[in-house]
């Protein structure tokens, strides 16, 4: 079979999943980047390792490799070899890219421009692909398939209690910043990772 192959309507191909995860994890390693110029977070599990990596100054990608570990013992269970592979393969690249990238590129923007464009370069590309950044996402995607729950009402509501917490932390305005980017990525994944409209599988 060649590369390039037409799949059926239904189903990707190999090299559109590659293709998929990894235009998906290079825009979330820069988004992280438009958060870190500006001192923001987000919610999930990027968001703990943001948190963790501001005081301590330790690398963000290698936190996030580390705390997303134990998620992966839900993935195999409840989705399957497969996506746990996958989800595996866009931590281990997207937490390199996110530490290297600075080695190469400098950002500097405001806050108010930070926060929507993380919010917009989002997982979108991940999800339609079987993949996810793991963690949140990985329970989202299984209460999705499994009870019909939203899995873009779950990130944002475990984001809002994140948020919640983060007042006692940072000043108001930061996580103001920080919750719209959170609010914008959720909504771009509740609007348009539907299984009823995106029917393609992997």
């Amino acid at each position: 079979m060649q590369l390039l192959d037409t799949a059926p309507p239904d189903r990707h191909t190999l090299w559109e999943d590659v293709h998929g995860i990894l235009i998906g994890t290079t825009l979330v390693a820069l988004s992280i980047q438009f958060l870190r110029a500006t001192d923001l977070f987000t919610g999930q599990i990027a968001g703990l390792a943001l948190l963790l990596s501001y005081p301590t100054g330790w690398p963000f990608g290698a936190i996030f490799f580390l705390l997303n570990l134990p998620f992966y013992l839900l993935a195999v269970r409840q989705l399957g070899w497969r996506f746990t592979l996958k989800s595996f393969a866009a931590v281990l690249l997207m937490s390199a890219m996110t530490d290297l990238m600075p080695l190469v590129m400098t950002v500097t923007l405001p806050p108010w421009l930070a926060a929507p464009l993380f919010g917009v370069l989002a997982l979108l590309s991940l999800f339609r692909h079987g993949a996810t950044l793991g963690g949140v996402g990985i329970v989202g995607l299984w209460l999705q398939d499994t009870r019909g729950i939203k899995a873009g009402h779950v990130q944002l509501g475990f984001d809002l209690c994140v948020f919640a917490g983060a007042l006692f932390l940072f000043a108001p305005a930061q996580v103001g910043w920080s919750l719209l980017g959170s609010v914008i990525l959720n909504a771009v994944i509740l609007i348009n990772h539907r299984r009823d409209r995106y029917i393609a599988r992997s």
